[in-house]
């Protein structure tokens, strides 16, 4: 019986130039997770949901999805010109799509909090890595495989470790004779350690009532009170009937 996988094969995507270009393809992935970061942790420390993780996989996915389409040469352990018509291109294209689609599933919205970004930028982190190993690059989809475990499991510490500013989600509701104005609100919340973001802010006024809806950012690290003893405390509001606080990213 004839030997399906020759051993040549195998020591064709683990040769000298497989495994250069598998760290030139690296050093491209750990360069976008850390560009992915500066940028994920602007958007962390300024109260937006999406944070590092999310910005550090999504870049380093891009990358792996766009330099992978730099060396056809070398697909397949450079055993490409074997294949009758293929074009891999457009099987990553479809993959790329098809799996935006599902991440979009486990995105989760309920009022400012949202819930699922880190998760549906693994899952196209995992399609990137399917795809490196698809086309034959195994220590780059490796490679990226522990990067990106990495940085779901202990970016955290990292945002933890770094100036960061706690955020919630704050819901009002006051009675129809009495409601403070934007002052007062502002007032009454800086002086538990946090600020209004105002980009966030929904004045709603139904039945002869107003409502409040913002997001509220922490001043500085450790400077936000508890969220059990603020909630006790605005709970003391003039005029206020309901009152929900919750985190404002997940």
């Amino acid at each position: 019986m004839a030997n399906l996988l020759p051993l040549e094969v195998l020591k064709a995507y683990w040769s000298t130039g497989e495994v250069t270009i598998n760290l030139v393809i690296f050093l491209n992935l750990l360069g976008a997770l850390l560009l992915g970061l500066l940028v994920g942790y602007e958007r962390s420390y300024h109260g937006r949901a999406a944070g590092m993780r999310t910005y550090g996989l999504v870049c380093m996915a891009s990358t792996a999805l766009t330099v992978v389409v730099g060396y056809p040469e070398h697909w397949y352990g450079g055993l490409v010109h074997t294949l009758v018509g293929a074009d891999p291109t457009r099987v990553i294209q479809g993959v790329v799509t098809g799996v935006g689609f599902l991440g979009a599933g486990v995105i989760m919205k309920e009022g400012f909090n949202i819930s699922g970004l880190t998760t549906a930028a693994s899952i196209w982190a995992a399609s990137a890595i399917g795809v490196l190993v698809g086309v034959g690059f195994y220590a780059a989809g490796i490679l990226l495989a522990v990067l990106s475990a990495a940085s779901m499991m202990w970016m955290s510490r990292l945002e933890n470790w770094l100036p960061s500013r706690q955020a919630i989600s704050v819901l009002f509701g006051f009675s129809k004779t009495q409601a403070p104005d934007e002052a007062r609100l502002t007032s009454e919340l800086r002086s538990r350690g946090y600020e209004i973001a105002w980009g966030s802010a929904q004045v709603i006024y139904q039945q002869e009532k107003l409502e409040w809806r913002f997001v509220a950012v922490a001043l500085g690290k450790g400077q936000g009170m508890p969220l059990a003893c603020l909630a006790k405390e605005l709970a003391q509001l003039e005029g206020l009937e309901s009152l929900h606080l919750t985190p404002a990213r997940n």
